[in-house]
């Protein structure tokens, strides 16, 4: 049985390096984009989890308040969502399984990696193994 792969067995230290640092920024960048939609929210007990936009009182207005809201949430959410997959893809440098695909085990191509670096599957398997 061979020996589980390891990312510094695979990957160049130069390319790690790029992949580390785009992950930091893009860590970066979206806690700022987080940050700043947090920052519409008050805080106060007494009020609900989230601000309304304030367009006016008429029907119409309402409407579009409501619906900027569900964009909004929905938009944190996926913020929320790229975090984490940062994170974990930094962890997974941290580990030494960086770039090896979770379903296969093996070695994801660096072109993907560059793309996407939070990337922990092969396009082959990604497509195989998920519905």
């Amino acid at each position: 049985m061979a020996a589980p792969l390891k990312t510094s067995n695979l990957f160049s230290v130069e390319f790690l390096k790029e992949m580390e640092e785009k992950l930091l920024e893009l860590r970066e960048e979206l806690q700022q984009k987080i940050k700043k939609m947090e920052a519409r929210n008050t805080g106060d007990a007494k009020k609900p989890d989230a601000e309304y936009p304030e367009y006016g009182d008429e029907e119409e207005d309402n409407v579009h308040e409501i619906e900027e809201l569900v964009v909004n949430q929905n938009v944190k959410i996926e913020y929320d969502k790229e975090l984490r997959d940062v994170e974990e893809a930094l962890e997974r440098m941290k580990k030494g399984t960086y770039g090896i695909c979770k379903y296969t085990g093996e070695k994801i191509p660096e072109e993907r990696l560059r793309i996407r670096p939070t990337s922990s599957a092969s396009v082959a398997a990604k497509s195989a193994f998920k519905p």
